[in-house]
């Protein structure tokens, strides 16, 4: 036989087992999406988003105080995990060789891998025991704790991708080394970073434990910063653990939900990201 034609089967067999391989990683996901819409269709209704939830063992209502309560945490979250996780990515990807920068990278990479209970743990320590009250902002603060080491990994390593030329380029016309990063290296490196966000997002979207420690939970419906609030994850918990019917099937609605909303993130995400493309070519 021809060599060519063992090299043909190697690459043929190597191309079988990814395809399997992607197979077998997408059977779970496609049980979850098909459990959750076949669930979670026929529970949602109008009165799910404009309802609120209806006293204990007495059926119908909704879910419109924890609709509003997600947006404001992760709101939140995101006004303090954003900026910080995308200045800590440059100066681990600007002074990638220093000690202080490789500690900033350990400290990132052992808090992306804590537990969420422990994360939720330490806001309460930090955000509810001193001023004796859950509230919406402890919620968002340890939501922002999670997100800090994926934006800053991220950002770190989209902008060590970027051609030094271009780096290099700024300095050789008189930029200085800050107006390099932010004017030149970072609007290059955007369309990464802003996926890198969405995941963050993402990560953060259908985590429960940390709020239970934090937000804790409200079947009230409110916007202040300072008082519990319900959030859809805790909201679904809830319902779940119950012994009603009626919450069960509420709490498929709610999972439908958070579902559709990282979807519908991820598709916001894929769309900015061709957009800030576009706009860079030009």
């Amino acid at each position: 036989m021809r060599p060519g034609f063992f090299r043909r089967l190697t690459s043929s067999l190597f191309v079988l087992f990814c395809a399997l391989s992607v197979l077998l990683a997408l059977v779970p996901l496609a049980f979850v999406l098909f459990f959750v819409l076949s669930q979670g269709l026929q529970a949602i209704d109008i009165g799910f988003f404009t309802q609120m939830p209806k006293p204990v063992g007495e059926a119908g209502g909704g879910m419109a105080n924890a609709i509003v309560g997600p947006l404001m945490v992760a709101g939140l979250g995101s006004l303090m995990a954003i900026p910080i996780g995308i200045v800590s990515g440059i100066y681990m990807a600007e002074y990638a060789g220093t000690r202080f920068s490789s500690a900033v990278r350990f400290a990132a990479d052992t808090l992306n891998g804590v537990p969420s209970i422990v994360i939720g743990v330490f806001a309460y320590g930090i955000a509810v025991m001193p001023f004796k009250q859950f509230s919406a902002l402890a919620g968002g603060i340890a939501l922002g704790i999670m997100m800090i080491p994926i934006i800053a990994r991220t950002t770190e390593e989209l902008l060590l991708l970027v051609p030094g030329t271009m780096r290099e380029g700024a300095l050789a016309l008189g930029a200085t080394r800050a107006r390099a990063v932010f004017s030149v290296v970072l609007p290059a490196a955007l369309p990464g970073i802003v996926t890198g966000i969405v995941l963050a997002l993402a990560r953060i979207a259908g985590e429960t434990a940390p709020l239970l420690f934090t937000s804790f939970n409200n079947r009230f419906f409110t916007t202040s910063l300072t008082q519990p609030i319900s959030t859809l994850t805790v909201q679904v918990y809830s319902y779940a653990i119950s012994p009603y019917e009626d919450w069960h099937r509420q709490a498929w609605a709610g999972a439908l939900v958070l579902v559709s909303i990282v979807f519908f993130c991820s598709l916001l995400a894929r769309f900015a990201t061709r957009r800030l493309e576009g706009l860079q070519s030009r």
